[in-house]
């Protein structure tokens, strides 16, 4: 068992181990048990659902500070903070594109499930060369600050521009080079039908699975931020990429909880762009006060401050205001 305590990334193997059995246990109790049959997912489920996952996201950050010391604790749960908050920027891209494609809430919770695997093949992927290239050249981590500094910035200016998903150069790539069907079949991605033209039967892509490529598309657009912002607060691949994917995993019921509700969080955006220039202004304070990184608990606390002022901002600013129902009867395809 000595292959158990060899270094990966900076830490042991079972470490890496324990928390991928962890997320494994996690997705099979959440589709093989709670979620076995199809079923609409309502709002008290989504919010219970959301309240566990951020739990556990929080009680796996107090095992990192009692097992690897209270700087990764807090390096964590600011990570994981930023990262849970981002998610909500994400929520509201996926809402729009789930009215689009005009997909039911019945089959919303397959295509997020399948979208948070392929999150966490992609997420590994980016942190991975992202810790190399911290690791190799240390100037990487002023480039990743410079372009949370110009995101930031950008996020603030196009706050009031809305997604459009029907203008995607992805989708629009995708639609020429594949057979897609006009309609759903049911919780199918893919269905055989007879061609047009020829009459055999080939197979064909459905909005679902549009759907479903659409999501991973947007979220890898995210982690462009997402990745940077995390790495700016600490350059350890095990905290970046847990906290990274314990804020993903709860995605699906935050988005159940939060659909139905996206315009009572409009103003977070200018809250989430002053939050990534404030993360990737970091470095250069610190540099410019000769320390090697702002304290963690610092980082941590004018976070919260942040995100706090655009929450109640936005409740504020919206109170009164009506549920808004996403229709997802037309099928836009």
């Amino acid at each position: 068992m000595e292959f158990l305590d060899i270094l990966w990334l900076g830490k042991p193997a079972w470490m890496w181990l324990m928390f991928m059995g962890l997320v494994l246990a996690l997705l099979v109790f959440d589709l093989g048990v709670l979620h076995k049959e199809e079923k609409e997912i309502g709002v008290r489920e989504s919010l219970a659902m959301s309240a566990f996952y951020i739990t556990l996201g929080l009680a796996f950050g107090g095992w990192i500070w009692w097992q690897l010391g209270p700087t990764a604790g807090l390096n964590y749960v600011t990570g994981f903070v930023v990262e849970k908050s981002l998610a909500m920027d994400n929520v509201f891209v996926i809402a729009m594109i789930f009215t689009y494609f005009g997909i039911p809430r019945l089959y919303q919770h397959r295509v997020l499930f399948w979208g948070i695997l392929g999150v966490i093949i992609l997420r590994a992927i980016m942190i991975g060369f992202g810790a190399a290239a911290v690791q190799r050249w240390d100037w990487v981590l002023y480039v990743f600050a410079a372009f949370l500094i110009f995101t930031g910035i950008k996020m603030w200016r196009n706050a009031e521009a809305e997604y459009e998903v029907g203008n995607s150069p992805v989708l629009r790539w995708i639609k020429r080079r594949f057979r897609v069907t006009e309609e759903l079949h049911g919780h199918h991605f893919w269905v055989k039908l007879p061609d047009g033209a020829t009459g055999r039967t080939v197979r064909y892509m459905t909005p679902l699975f549009l759907a479903l490529l659409m999501v991973e598309f947007v979220d890898v657009v995210f982690a462009v931020d997402s990745v940077p912002a995390i790495f700016a607060i600490t350059t350890d691949p095990f905290i970046v990429y847990t906290s990274n994917i314990f804020a993903i995993l709860g995605l699906r019921a935050l988005y159940f909880a939060l659909a139905a509700m996206v315009h009572r969080f409009h103003y977070l955006k200018y809250a989430l762009s002053l939050l990534l220039v404030f993360i990737g202004s970091k470095i250069v304070l610190a540099d410019a006060l000769g320390i090697a990184k702002i304290p963690p608990v610092v980082s941590l606390s004018v976070t919260f401050v942040i995100l706090a002022g655009g929450v109640f901002y936005s409740l504020w600013k919206t109170r009164g205001e009506p549920v808004v129902v996403l229709p997802a009867e037309a099928n836009n395809v």
